[in-house]
């Protein structure tokens, strides 16, 4: 799904829950920019890695747990 597909169906009260349940610290200017956050929005990351490590172009060494957005 696409970040602006995404912004038109996640509202901004959802994706600051499911940042909260995540434990992920949440710092914004303006609220029109959080939509850019929502998970849907992204691709799946460890399919991502899997496949860059599939086509020999990476590998693996540690994973990264995110602790804050800031926008603006």
């Amino acid at each position: 799904m696409s970040r602006k597909r995404a912004l038109q169906n996640t509202n901004y009260y959802d994706i600051v829950k499911n940042l909260e349940e995540k434990d992920i610290y949440l710092k914004v200017r303006e609220r029109k920019t959080i939509g850019e956050e929502a998970s849907c929005a992204y691709k799946n990351i460890n399919e991502i890695v899997d496949i860059v490590e599939g086509a020999g172009i990476s590998k693996k060494v540690a994973k990264l747990k995110p602790v804050g957005v800031i926008k603006g």
